[in-house]
């Protein structure tokens, strides 16, 4: 299956549709690889209009469709989500992004709800390091 059709089926899935201008800025957003700012993408879609570029991220990230990612420098990214509950690694030095899941961290997140009386709704973890590339680069 293609992931346009998959983006189609998460927003028919929750009342929206992949209108003409959603389905350009899916393309350009999977054209521009690993991760994106959001400029980029309204670099890459010139034909729609700055405020449908965030609104329309906005939707895909609140329909977990898109991921936000905070780099190492603290700048926020976005890509295109894997599926499922994730969370990322992200190289300092070259900046790929990659992503994982953890069984364990829900244990360590159940914890902390009845440790500090919280009800957790969401959390994000970003994990910093070096990838394999720029590590074999470093040997």
């Amino acid at each position: 299956m293609e992931p346009t059709e998959d983006i189609e089926r998460t927003l028919a899935s929750e009342g929206f549709r992949l209108t003409g201008p959603r389905r350009v800025l899916v393309e350009a957003m999977r054209g521009l690889g690993d991760h994106f700012v959001a400029d980029e993408v309204v670099e890459a879609a010139p034909a729609v209009g700055r405020a449908t570029v965030f609104r329309t991220l906005r939707l895909l990230q609140d329909l977990g469709v898109v991921c936000q990612v905070v780099l190492d420098d603290g700048a926020a990214a976005y890509r295109l989500a894997s599926g499922g509950h994730h969370h990322h690694l992200v190289c300092s030095e070259c900046g790929a992004v990659s992503d994982f899941a953890s069984g364990d961290l829900e244990g360590v997140l159940t914890e902390i709800a009845q440790r500090t009386g919280y009800r957790v709704d969401a959390h994000r973890l970003e994990v910093y390091g070096l990838c394999p590339a720029c590590l074999a680069r470093e040997s």
